[in-house]
């Protein structure tokens, strides 16, 4: 626990003027962000006496080792930042919004030729329209089935389209009148186009005006006498009234307004809100988090705010957001929403009316959501603390162990040896941190000397991390002794701005990679140039921080060989245990013994759950690995030949054999294919190995590679 006192900026040196800061702890780790108007004040308010902060400011403070600031020129420019950084660097102590699922959204594909509309989830695509989001995608479904007897827009994969252009035939919606068909020409792109804006302008909840037109040319048929086209109309308007009435009307027509409330206790937090378009709810989602920072419901608001459409621009930003309370500076938000949307955009609370009662029913949500997730989680708080505490008494750990990381060896009779390392925080898996590894020091099975190479591997980089922040002076890894093969890339850089440590001292972002020039590895590892140090960004580093707890897939043997790997590098302060599968029991370094643990231990099902994740991790990568082997090919060995242009190849000559038989001149023939590419497919096909002949099984015969057959 460090004492703020010891990294307090000196008096005068924090500028009293708008910007955004940082907090790090003893591992360079950003663990919060925040902005002011004035950092002066808002930075004197973490540095009083700590008797005197909120219990979670003053974890977070006594957590940190070091402050940073970044001043901008206005309060928009601030919340810009923060949003950023708090995305970047995900900070342990800020507030977060998480989806407890991926809700669907309708959507309409029309940066494509046709225009596609289907169900979508996850990030959204540059060039489509969506809509919603939805609580279930047989909501979106049973619309969609409505509207495509008035808008018969695609609904096809790209897949199925390709099949019908090529046989001439449509589906079977191109047959019961649900699709336009453009994949055999029964209607021109332009048109098919008009109709997937008149789909989308329908959605948008511009309804009255279409359903009217519809009602006049029904009318007029029926007096022109064209009675079964006056029919058609009318089962038209009548499909469109029911999709309708499946969103119900809350506000007058044509208003387009986002609802949010926040229903919240001492712990915990959960944000409703309701998307209205057109008068009426298009989509309703909810977040719920715990409240790790002291944060009133103003700054709720605002972090919602940050959440719900820090990614969004134009339309997908409405133009009212009515709000429970008003963020602390609602003028800088109002002003970051009209940015992102290009117009203005109204940021304020419903003082009565249609738009106060519709808030009521959105807190109601917002309360029952709440109630819902506690009444969830609290068996499971209880479960997870429970297992952590009966793991740390049984392995004779001094503290529960908070962080787990578990390695698994995976191969298929000594081929594509592979490792996984997967990480759990809290009795909860944290996938971003999951890794995976290569063997390189030998080929063949070993899991023994597998598991000391991996773990080996990654607590070097773990050393590198330390003797680069300063804070590891001895032991093998200050010598210099870290294979080439683990040199960190630079993969992260610093934000452009820059920022000022508490020493008032400028932090520069370096574009060297971190790392120290490699010495000889004990393993033989592929030649790698040596890399500068580089300045630490507070970003998740791969290998920067150290678990309580290493757990391998095994028994005595792969312990060990964690043990030993340890030991070597000069490790030991983390504990280190074994699972073996077939008894379930859990083995110590050292220890002729197993430590065996209830069947119906909340340790030992926590225990079995890393183990098995870490066991589906490796055997995922593994099958991938292989896969990708089976479908390699000679061609994948010339530089700079892509894809596109080894199917052209493949096409051309039918096959790898027959490639392998033409001349240079022949190849060049293929469009696309110029003469130094040819010579260097050339060059790559006689350098390799002749394939294994396949065999039938049922006869012995010898079976020659077929003429139209591929191997890639």
């Amino acid at each position: 626990m460090a004492d703020p006192s010891s990294y307090r900026p000196k008096p005068g040196q924090i500028p009293d003027s708008p910007g955004v800061y940082k907090f790090r702890d003893e591992h360079r780790r950003v663990i919060y962000v925040g902005k002011a108007k004035s950092l002066r004040q808002r930075l004197a308010n973490y540095f009083q006496d700590l008797s005197g902060l909120h219990p979670r400011t003053r974890t977070m403070v006594t957590t940190a080792a070091s402050v940073e600031w970044t001043v901008v020129s206005t309060e928009v420019e601030a919340l810009q930042l923060e949003y950023s950084w708090i995305k970047e660097f995900d900070p342990r102590f800020n507030v977060k919004y998480r989806d407890d699922k991926s809700y669907p959204y309708l959507a309409v594909t029309l940066n494509e030729e046709f225009p596609r509309v289907q169900v979508m989830r996850g990030a959204k695509k540059k060039g489509v329209r969506y809509f919603g989001p939805y609580g279930h995608a047989w909501a979106i479904r049973e619309t969609v089935d409505l509207m495509l007897r008035v808008f018969p827009v695609r609904t096809c994969s790209a897949g199925v389209f390709k099949n019908a252009a090529r046989t001439g035939r449509p589906c079977l919606l191109g047959y019961i009148g649900k699709c336009s068909a453009p994949c055999v020409g029964r209607v021109t792109p332009e048109e098919h186009r008009e109709l997937a804006d008149d789909f989308c302008d329908f959605m948008a909840g511009r309804t009255g005006t279409y359903i009217r037109r519809l009602e006049k040319d029904m009318m007029a048929a029926a007096e022109e006498m064209e009675y079964e086209r006056a029919a058609r109309l009318r089962d038209d308007v009548e499909a469109l009234k029911r999709a309708m009435e499946k969103s119900a009307v809350v506000l007058a027509d044509a208003t387009d307004a986002d609802l949010i409330a926040v229903a919240e206790d001492e712990l915990e937090a959960a944000v409703q809100i309701f998307h209205v378009r057109g008068g009426r709810v298009r989509g309703q989602r909810g977040w719920v988090t715990d409240k790790v920072e002291n944060v009133d419901t103003s700054g709720l608001v605002e972090h919602a705010l940050q959440q719900l459409y820090g990614e969004e621009t134009g339309d997908s930003v409405p133009k009212e957001v009515l709000v429970p309370a008003l963020p602390e500076d609602p003028e800088a938000v109002s002003q970051w929403l009209a940015d992102r949307r290009g117009s203005q955009v109204s940021l304020r609370i419903p003082q009565r009316g249609d738009k106060k009662d519709l808030m009521a029913t959105v807190q109601r949500n917002a309360q029952q959501a709440l109630g819902l997730h506690k009444t969830k989680r609290a068996s499971d708080l209880t479960t997870r603390s429970r297992a952590l505490e009966e793991i740390a008494e049984a392995l004779g750990l001094d503290t529960a162990p908070l962080r787990i990381e578990c390695f698994d060896i995976s191969h298929l009779q000594g081929d594509d040896v592979v490792a996984s390392m997967v990480v759990f925080e809290d009795g909860l898996a944290r996938k971003g941190e999951y890794r995976r590894f290569q063997i390189k020091g030998f080929e063949g099975q070993d899991d023994v000397r597998s598991m000391h190479e991996v773990i080996s591997r990654r607590f070097r980089r773990y050393l590198q991390e330390k003797e680069r922040t300063g804070e590891w002076e001895e032991g093998p890894a200050a010598t210099g002794a870290v294979p080439a093969e683990d040199t960190v890339p630079a993969e992260d850089t610093v934000p452009a701005g820059g920022t000022v440590a508490a020493d008032g001292t400028a932090i520069v972002p370096a574009e060297a990679v971190a790392g120290a020039p490699p010495a000889v590895p004990a393993e033989p590892a592929e030649p790698a140039e040596p890399a500068e140090p580089r300045e630490d960004d507070g970003r998740p580093k791969r290998f920067a921080y150290p678990p309580q707890l290493l757990v391998v897939d095994g028994g005595q043997p792969q312990v060990a060989a964690a043990k030993r790997a340890l030991d070597e590098l000069g490790i030991d302060d983390i504990a280190v245990c074994g699972l073996a599968k077939r008894l379930e029991e859990v083995w110590l370094p050292d220890d002729d013994d197993p430590v065996v643990l209830p069947r119906s231990s909340e340790g030992l099902y926590l225990l079995q759950r890393v183990r098995d994740e870490a066991h589906r991790f490796a055997i995922t990568y593994q099958r991938a690995k292989r896969a990708k082997r089976i479908r390699s090919s000679p061609l994948d060995a010339v530089a700079g030949l892509g894809e596109t242009r080894k199917q052209a190849l493949i096409k051309h000559f039918g096959s790898v054999k027959k490639l392998k038989q033409a001349t240079i001149d022949e190849i060049c023939a293929v469009p696309g294919i110029g003469r130094r590419t040819a010579e260097s497919v050339a060059v790559a096909l006689a350098a390799a190995a002749p394939a294994t002949p396949a065999v039938n099984t049922a006869t012995g015969e010898i079976i020659e590679e077929d003429d139209g057959g591929s191997t890639t």
